[in-house]
């Protein structure tokens, strides 16, 4: 068997931009003939895929899985909405939903996870698979569990394409020992209210510190430019604070389908009729894409490079 050397790797990469363990693994089939390694690599979808790699994804969809009192959210992405609308795009969304419920939210664990029906694939090789197969650059990008012991988990997905399916996904975890069929409805309301206000945190609490400090800094230097005395200055910082918490702070919010009481005083009341203390333990929210660049489309270098110009 001929010695697979880092230079016939690096050469196969080179010519099909697949990665360092697919091109020795390729090399290793074909006994280190760098065109029947292309070949093979070719046969497997990885050279097609690796070539789509470097194109950017933030399109596709966020998914849901539920479980009684466990759920799951994962966010899928794909170039285009189109892919999005894909039946095996989306039943590949739905699949890993339903294994990161099963398994928890580790991308790691996630991604060498079998993938039902996959011919033993990975729920990584699938994606891999499914992208030489569609012809679009995919990624899978996070996913995270959120369980209540005692109480309901509310869900709602904002831009639904299809069950569990969506643009936003959110979860709620509402903690309380009273009825929770009663509570359900709240739930539900709170997780649609978190899809709308976008909160940074469920309360002060568990505010990032950095970004506290951070709003301290600017109220401050904006409250001194004003030239007012340091003993007013500080009541300046303490009332805008407030008000910055009302923004930030799910349980501070003012509640979006009565804009009167805050999202913590509204769980509060719904304890209360339905037999007992409640309150947010805790919340999940996936906006597709969010923090990814999106693609711009340059249509006259694109008629340019088409003419040869």
């Amino acid at each position: 068997m001929a010695q697979i050397t880092a230079a016939l790797v690096k050469e196969l990469r080179e010519l099909t931009g697949a990665g360092m363990m697919d091109c020795k693994k390729a090399l290793g089939e074909t006994d280190g003939d760098v065109q029947a390694g292309v070949d093979w690599l070719r046969k497997k979808g990885l050279a097609a895929a690796a070539k789509k790699a470097g194109r950017i994804a933030s399109e596709g969809l966020v998914g849901v899985a539920l479980d009684g009192n466990a759920g799951a959210v994962v966010e899928v992405n794909a170039e285009t909405d189109f892919v999005a609308r894909n039946e095996t795009f989306q039943e590949y969304v739905k699949t890993v939903a339903d294994i990161a419920l099963a398994n928890g939210g580790d991308m790691e664990t996630i991604k060498a996870a079998a993938y039902p029906g996959g011919e033993g694939r990975t729920v990584a090789e699938q994606l891999t698979h499914m992208i030489a197969t569609i012809g679009e650059n995919m990624s899978l990008r996070r996913a995270q569990v959120l369980k209540v012991e005692n109480g309901v988990l509310g869900s709602y997905i904002h831009n639904a394409a299809g069950e569990g399916l969506g643009k936003i996904a959110v979860l709620v975890a509402v903690e309380s020992e009273a009825d929770a069929a009663k509570l359900a409805t709240v739930g539900k309301h709170v997780a649609m209210h978190v899809a709308a206000a976008n909160p940074q945190s469920v309360s002060r609490d568990d505010l990032d510190p950095a970004a506290l400090e951070r709003e301290k800094s600017v109220l401050s230097d904006q409250a001194r430019a004003s030239g007012k005395p340091e003993n007013i200055i500080e009541k300046m910082v303490e009332g805008r604070l407030r008000k910055f918490y009302e923004e930030a702070c799910l349980v501070d919010q003012v509640f979006v389908m009565d804009t009167e009481s805050n999202v913590g005083d509204v769980v509060a009341a719904a304890g209360k009729e339905a037999g007992g203390a409640a309150t947010v333990g805790g919340f999940v929210r996936y906006a597709l894409g969010e923090g990814l660049a999106k693609k711009e489309e340059d249509f006259a270098a694109e008629v340019a490079a088409t003419a040869g110009g």
